[in-house]
């Protein structure tokens, strides 16, 4: 792109570079709070995949209860009526927050239900939370994840194009600009020196 070698374009390049060095540190602070919430909700991801894997192991050890022929359906236990989410805003980032979930409940008599109903729902339904808590985390990760990918992409703007194209504009108008005035001075120096031999010579 080419640009005008003028005073009125030195002083817009020279308006534009201050914008941009202006804006930049709050650029690189998104970045750097965006990283740090990353890290945090990958430690969040770890520990949360740790204790479902951790509840699995309970609820499989529980699970030749489920094989028995009861008059209830055990599944109907985890059945998801709504995955509560509230949302806070992290650096610009809408954030989904794990609530609860809430569960359907199961219709059946209390007297069909065999002893161990209440704690195999307690399991059940521990997994299936534990479940959930890792899909909002993993929204969570995913959000954040694409707006570090945009604000790294114009940082790099920024830091290598930018910035960088409006100085390198700024010295070349400068030069331009400087041996202008060069070229007239010595101009003006030769008409002078004219002036004074004419002068002389009458």
């Amino acid at each position: 792109m080419t640009i005008k070698l003028t005073k009125n374009e030195l002083r817009n390049q020279q308006t534009r570079l201050s914008q941009f060095e202006r804006y930049l540190p709050t650029l690189q602070l998104k970045k750097a709070m965006l990283q740090f919430e990353v890290s945090l909700i990958l430690l969040d991801l770890q520990k949360l995949k740790e204790e479902f894997g951790q509840l699995r192991s309970q609820v499989e050890a529980f699970s030749h209860f489920f094989t028995e022929k009861v008059a209830c359906n055990l599944m109907q236990y985890a059945d998801i009526l709504l995955v509560k989410k509230t949302y806070e805003n992290i650096a610009g980032v809408e954030i989904p927050i794990f609530e609860k979930v809430v569960f359907r409940e199961p219709e059946y008599f209390l007297f069909d239900a065999p002893v161990w109903t209440d704690r195999a729902t307690e399991l059940v339904r521990n997994l299936v939370t534990g479940r959930e808590k890792i899909n909002v985390a993993e929204e969570k990760r995913r959000a954040l994840e694409k707006e570090l990918r945009e604000v790294s992409i114009r940082v790099n703007l920024f830091e290598k194009i930018l910035i960088p194209r409006s100085r390198d504009n700024i010295k070349k108008i400068r030069i331009f600009l400087g041996d202008q005035q060069l070229a007239a001075v010595a101009q003006a120096k030769v008409a002078k020196r004219k002036i004074a031999l004419r002068r002389e010579a009458s």
